[in-house]
């Protein structure tokens, strides 16, 4: 059908959607402009459509997708929350978009002063006294943030510090930021789920440059004994690192360097309104306590006396992380969430919590519940409480696909079997989490009823299930590839 035909079987030989030579440019004008190295020997293989085609071939392509969107997306431990959409039109104006970073700092002070004062607020937010933007995603952030770590260390000639500890329940990019790094990392098992405070004091010594620690963590609790934690890291001259990724629940509720944390890092795609997902654009924030703000690294934004913003390179900065200082827009969209929600911001951790809680509860007699005890935004469920149609996690993660909803995340944490952790955000209304605890219910029912159709799900969407370890070791990434297959 021709409904389902690929961009490159519609093509027609000769049919043009559009010619930069009708637009007033002829082929010698381009030809000349340009250096005849840039030039291909043949020409592209595009698909020679009309502009309609083009319009309906995106537009299914992007109707295939699920979104947030165009539904539910409880994808725990991502934060996968709606974005208002004023907060894109906000990065889109001209006077954001058509900035260069080379500009002189004098054409560019009011956009300085949005850098300062979105620094500010999110130093209130987390109870940190400095914050660097420079960063370019989480994943990046938290890098720095360990840099910083380091570097303090290192200039107070402590180099025997080398290791670093890691709750088992932590997030997989914690050991390998820490081993970039050239730290030793030690793992830290938890007790029903935290970290307990007996089993981390034997591990303490002169060796050990921090702890990271996500608060809540990885299985949606808060830890407890974070005070008494911090002064055991603190005592033997070490520092506490904060994983932002599951900051969304804080807010309102609590502040990281009210915990004794020192160093921090936010992701502003997951809790403060930049669209998640695609690979960017992305920022991760890092916040530091005030012993270590020398250490942020350049260019830092600094007021002067005569409120006028320059760019600073402190003696013990850390070094500069990038070409410039950050991902400008999507500070932008920050900012602008920020003042938007401004005094609002005091419900959005509680409504995260109270959600989770709500589908936690709704859904614990038909799915296996690992720890009893109160969530925080998410929490974690190891398959279905009966397990005797084999029904894995992964068939009801791709039936879930039938009902027009994105899958929770499965698999992760890795301290549970089967687990299933769900995080519906502060955003969703209550008739949306009626409407997934519904379906979720429907799918136990399935299980213990007809195990089959779970089984082989999904039934409704584009393609059905995949065998996604040959997807990944044996892509298929050429249409000419592809073509032959099936010519085959």
């Amino acid at each position: 059908m021709a409904y389902n035909r690929l961009i490159f079987e519609l093509s027609s030989p000769g049919r043009v959607g559009f010619e930069l030579t009708r637009q007033g440019f002829s082929s010698t004008d381009i030809k000349s402009s340009l250096d005849a190295s840039l030039f291909r020997d043949q020409p592209a293989e595009l698909p020679e459509v009309s502009e309609l085609d083009l319009v309906r071939h995106y537009t299914k392509v992007s109707q295939k997708n699920i979104g947030i969107e165009s539904g539910f997306y409880p994808l725990g431990s991502c934060t996968m929350k709606y974005n208002p959409k004023i907060n894109d039109e906000m990065a889109s104006l001209d006077g954001f978009r058509q900035i260069h970073p080379l500009q002189p700092l004098s054409t560019v002070q009011p956009l300085l002063k949005i850098y300062h004062e979105t620094s500010t607020m999110l130093n209130q937010i987390t109870g940190m006294a400095g914050t660097t933007l420079n960063t370019f995603a989480g994943a990046h952030g938290e890098l720095i943030g360990l840099m910083i770590m380091k570097h303090f260390h290192e200039l107070r000639g402590d180099s025997k510090r080398t290791k670093v500890i890691i709750p088992d329940s932590a997030h997989g990019t914690n050991p390998a930021s820490a081993m970039m790094l050239g730290y030793e990392t030690i793992t830290l098992p938890s007790k029903n789920g935290l970290v307990d405070i007996e089993t981390l004091r034997p591990l303490l010594n002169d060796t050990i440059a921090g702890i990271m620690l996500t608060n809540p963590n990885t299985m949606g609790l808060f830890e407890k004994d974070i005070l008494a934690i911090s002064k055991a890291v603190h005592d033997i001259g070490g520092l506490l690192y904060y994983d932002g990724a599951n900051l969304n629940p804080l807010l309102g509720v609590a502040r990281p360097g009210d915990m004794g944390f020192d160093i921090m890092h936010m992701n502003l795609h997951k809790t403060f309104s930049t669209p998640h997902g695609g690979g960017g654009p992305g920022s991760g924030p890092v916040s530091v306590a005030s012993h270590l703000v020398d250490y942020l690294p350049s260019p830092v934004v600094t007021k002067q006396h005569d409120d006028s913003f320059t760019l600073s390179y402190p003696e013990k900065a850390c070094g500069q992380v990038g070409g410039f200082y950050g991902n400008f827009l999507v500070m932008i969209r920050a900012y602008s969430y920020l003042r938007t929600v401004a005094e609002d911001l005091m419900h959005v951790g509680p409504n995260a919590i109270l959600n989770a809680n709500y589908i936690k509860e709704s859904l614990k007699d038909d799915y296996k519940l690992v720890i009893e005890s109160p969530c925080m935004h998410e929490f974690v469920f190891s398959g279905l409480k009966d397990q005797s149609s084999g029904v894995k996690t992964l068939d009801i993660a791709k039936r879930t696909l039938d009902f027009g909803i994105h899958a929770p995340t499965i698999y992760f944490p890795l301290l549970v079997d089967q687990s299933i952790m769900i995080e519906p955000t502060e955003v969703e209304s209550k008739e949306t989490l009626d409407q997934f605890i519904a379906i979720f219910k429907q799918i136990a029912h399935e299980a213990r009823t007809n195990p089959d159709i779970v089984k082989t799900a999904p039934h409704s969407t584009p393609v059905g299930r995949l065998d996604e370890v040959m997807a990944a070791r044996f892509p298929t990434l050429h249409y000419k590839a592809l073509k032959n297959i099936h010519e085959s």
